[in-house]
């Protein structure tokens, strides 16, 4: 090894990096029999604990509780075990890591299908909040995964700021759209459940990617060059390591860029409508309460108020002038009165 190499290793830079041992050791499920069963019993422990919070704090639409997961969750250690083994070279801690992680979606996607069954009311991004938050995911996500990564991964390599790890868990969500996506499997929306996976797949990709250009920034993957008797074709095994992880974010882009675009077309039909319906109520006693977007590109409205009715014909004529879709826009009228002391009063 060059000196170049050793320093890299073994010395503390400015900002006091961790040495190449302690961030394998930090992350790779190696070692010997008795300490890797030891990191197993922890992981699969705090894993399906953590799905059963996570899947507990979205049922209840709890934010604590669901935060609470996320910093349980183990979920980070064999995605950043992939990135540092992908960035060294080391095929055998790759393919274990790639496997454990893939095995932990699966498991907390399966508690979160399980537990589904014991909840009574259907979990679906129309009933709960937790669960629309995490099953449309946009670009603004992966920006925002992107930029989390970086810090996990400065996190792991630079000593004086691994306090922030804590932090990072609750940011990139990992658990959270795992368990979504199995409560609304068992709900019967395969649909959100493949928004909560892609979320999910989002914020690994973003781990994986950064994770590699923060080792290469700071030199870590240079240790793979010097050590190689064959520099050129390491140099290419290098490059195509980093199409790799470009061609992951690329892959999750896509789907993302669409799911944004249909976002701001939906929020630009519904606050179309949301105008036509209020221009009718204008001079009545109706006020809106909702307007959802739900499947099959329908859109519910909930008017609730007094009679008489505002001429609900003309809001569906205007709409269809204006070129909206009238026929995919129910309009729901609920009357409604309160009651004091005196007696009934027509106000809502």
């Amino acid at each position: 090894m060059t000196a170049w190499a050793e320093q890299v290793r073994e010395t503390k830079w400015s900002g006091r990096l961790n040495t190449v041992h302690y961030m394998r050791d930090a992350v790779f499920f190696d070692g010997d029999t008795a300490k890797v069963r030891a990191m197993h019993t922890r992981f699969w422990l705090l894993l399906l604990l953590a799905s059963a919070i996570a899947t507990a704090g979205i049922a209840a639409d709890s934010t604590a509780t669901v935060i609470g997961a996320m910093i349980v969750a183990p979920l980070m250690r064999p995605i950043q075990g992939t990135m540092l083994a992908t960035v060294l070279g080391d095929h055998r801690n790759l393919v274990r890591s790639v496997v454990i992680m893939i095995a932990g979606a699966t498991a907390a996607v399966t508690v979160g299908f399980v537990l589904g069954l014991l909840v009574q009311v259907p979990m679906t991004a129309e009933t709960n909040a937790q669960i629309a938050g995490r099953v449309s995911p946009g670009l603004i996500d992966l920006f925002a995964a992107l930029a989390v990564g970086v810090v996990g991964s400065i996190a792991l390599i630079r000593a004086d700021i691994s306090d922030t790890l804590p932090g990072v868990a609750i940011a990139i969500s990992l658990v959270p759209p795992l368990c979504a996506a199995g409560l609304a499997l068992e709900s019967g929306e395969p649909g959100q459940a493949f928004g909560a996976v892609l979320l999910f797949a989002t914020n690994v990709a973003a781990i994986l990617a950064t994770g590699a250009l923060i080792m290469g920034v700071f030199g870590y993957s240079r240790l793979r060059l010097e050590a190689s008797e064959d520099k050129e074709a390491e140099r290419r095994r290098r490059a195509r390591t980093y199409l790799t992880m470009a061609a992951l974010v690329l892959a999750v882009s896509g789907p993302l860029t669409w799911s944004t675009a249909h976002a701001i077309q939906n929020n630009s039909r519904i606050a179309q409508i949301r105008q036509y319906v209020e221009a009718a109520a204008a001079d009545s006693k109706w006020t809106i309460v909702s307007v959802t977007a739900r499947e099959n590109n329908m859109v519910h409205v909930l008017v609730k108020g007094t009679p008489p009715l505002p001429d609900v014909d003309a809001v569906y004529d205007d709409m269809a002038a204006s070129g909206l879709d009238a026929d995919t826009v129910i309009l729901e009228f609920v009357p409604s009165y309160t009651f004091d002391s005196e007696g009934a009063r027509d106000s809502f």
